[in-house]
């Protein structure tokens, strides 16, 4: 099974950038300093990598080397680019099928969300460069394969791939409690993306509100939502019985 790697020291992560390789995360030692290691961490920043400042420690968990203070965490997976995806998926089939995680931070969760888009052939998940949880050896084994067998792009703002997918006449379906009316009742045989929000806060108003449609999974119990991969699976599967 592919997993992560992970490359250590400053000149190291530094010609990854350069490279442009798939860099999921950036571990940084607190309190480095100094003019080299300033300028790799704007380079870091200006590539909009999320990256967290930890003991040492942790450092030397995750690398044997003299890592510097630097460790960058190599995706297991290339992205696509964001128009390629969809415009490949336009040319081979007749009503594609997007989902796109808004925020959605936690790796299992994606995982997860990743093999059931396997199993219900979806055409991609979008993800924004920043805030979204890396992909990592936990979402390999949890996807369960599905991680390579879906497109995946990064968008730099979920908001401009929003308006791509509508001008490329694919409608964009909210999946939100703030919503009055049930999914059951959208029509999802026609080309869809459906917008998934994060753990604690759902979908951002400002992705809300350029949705063309929000509906919501109706709940019955004492709890009041779902895990987002189960959603997801829900969603999923009202469309496939839909389109069949």
């Amino acid at each position: 099974m592919t997993t992560s790697l992970n490359i250590y020291g400053i000149h190291a992560v530094e010609q990854a950038l350069t490279n442009n390789e798939s860099i999921g995360k950036v571990f940084i030692q607190k309190g480095l300093s100094g003019p080299t290691f300033k300028s790799l961490e704007t380079k870091i920043r200006q590539a909009q990598i999320p990256t967290s400042y930890v003991p040492i420690e942790k450092l030397n968990r995750l690398t044997k080397g003299n890592h510097q203070g630097v460790v960058a965490q190599i995706s297991p997976v290339a992205f696509v680019d964001f128009e390629t995806m969809i415009s490949q998926a336009q040319e081979t089939r007749e009503a594609p099928l997007f989902v796109i995680l808004d925020q959605v931070s936690d790796v299992r969760n994606v995982g997860a969300i990743l093999r059931t888009a396997a199993c219900t052939d979806v055409s991609g998940i979008i993800i924004p460069k920043t805030g979204s949880a890396p992909l990592n050896e936990d979402t390999v084994k949890t996807s369960a394969g599905g991680i390579f067998e879906v497109p995946i792009a990064k968008v730099e703002h979920i908001k401009d791939a929003i308006y791509f997918l509508q001008a490329s006449d694919i409608q964009v379906v909210a999946i939100t409690e703030k919503s009055n009316d049930l999914f059951y009742h959208a029509d999802f045989t026609k080309a869809t993306a459906i917008i998934m929000g994060s753990e604690g806060k759902g979908i951002m108003d400002s992705v809300l509100s350029l949705s063309d449609a929000k509906v919501k999974i109706p709940m019955t119990g004492q709890i009041g939502s779902l895990n987002v991969s189960v959603a997801c699976s829900v969603c999923l599967y009202e469309i496939v019985r839909q389109r069949q």
